[in-house]
């Protein structure tokens, strides 16, 4: 495909994904109000502990417009997911292979599942840091919260509890790849497990070790079920090049000896 003709496809993928979003705008415009009360009520709590206020404020007069509009389009991107990587992939799998192709749509049909689990993982453990991080408050004293801030905050912890869930995906593609193996990857399980349960120490919904346990395992679970599969993926690999070197080398050995004779 000529170029111009590739920017004309990349563009017709970006207005779908853009069309997408915006529709699940609209819903985010809708889930608005009931998702910014959830969002505030860890903040309203405060006050419970502290004695002083507790409030999400906005700076100027038109924050509350921007605000609604920024988090309604962060909604709609969530909501419409399934479709800009649909959109991703269906630009990119023109130029692959039958093989990669199946990859490719394994990896999308894998990473939509897993992101929005981390999603709603996110979502659930949000108001538990804000409540540990506020807690260090003295008391008398009061929490007077910028909600472009809070916002923002509030965004990079879903987003990265998002990405961590999809670490085990890129993990198995790196490994088709052939970039790394999985013995490699084994490797660095101690480090893995203390950064998954410092993660989860901090993000727990309750105090007890139970619920940091209920959070670490399926990061766990899936870190590990990612080296397994990386590890059967690098034994095929090795049976495969081990069977391919062998007939290289009997096809080797059965041309010896009619260039032998050629050379008498």
């Amino acid at each position: 495909m000529p170029l111009l003709d590739h920017l004309v496809e990349l563009k017709n993928r970006l207005i779908k994904s853009v069309i997408g979003v915006v529709l699940g705008g609209v819903g985010g415009w809708i889930l608005y109000d009931p998702l910014l009360r959830a969002l505030k009520e860890p903040v309203d709590r405060i006050a419970e502990h502290t004695g002083g206020v507790s409030s999400v404020n906005f700076s100027s007069i038109a924050s509350p417009f921007d605000f609604k509009l920024q988090l309604s389009l962060l909604i709609g991107a969530v909501i419409s997911s399934p479709v800009w990587i649909y959109q991703l992939w269906a630009f990119i799998t023109p130029g692959l292979t039958r093989r990669e192709r199946r990859y490719t749509l394994g990896f999308m049909a894998a990473a939509v599942p897993l992101f929005l689990a981390g999603i709603w993982v996110g979502w659930m453990v949000v108001p538990q840091v804000v409540r540990a991080l506020t807690q260090f408050t003295p008391s008398g004293f009061s929490n007077m919260v910028d909600a472009r801030d809070y916002i923002d905050f509030v965004t990079r912890m879903v987003l990265f509890l998002g990405l961590a869930f999809l670490v085990p995906v890129v993990l198995v593609g790196v490994n088709m790849a052939g970039i790394i193996r999985g013995r490699t990857i084994l490797k660095a399980w101690r480090i893995t497990v203390f950064l998954v349960f410092v993660l989860a120490a901090v993000a727990a919904p309750g105090a007890d070790a139970f619920s940091m346990f209920l959070l670490a395992g399926p990061l766990l679970v899936l870190f590990f079920a990612a080296i397994g599969i990386c590890i059967l993926n690098d034994r095929r690999r090795d049976r495969r090049l081990s069977r391919t070197a062998a007939e290289t080398e009997a096809t080797a050995d059965q041309a010896t000896p009619g260039s032998d004779l050629e050379n008498l």
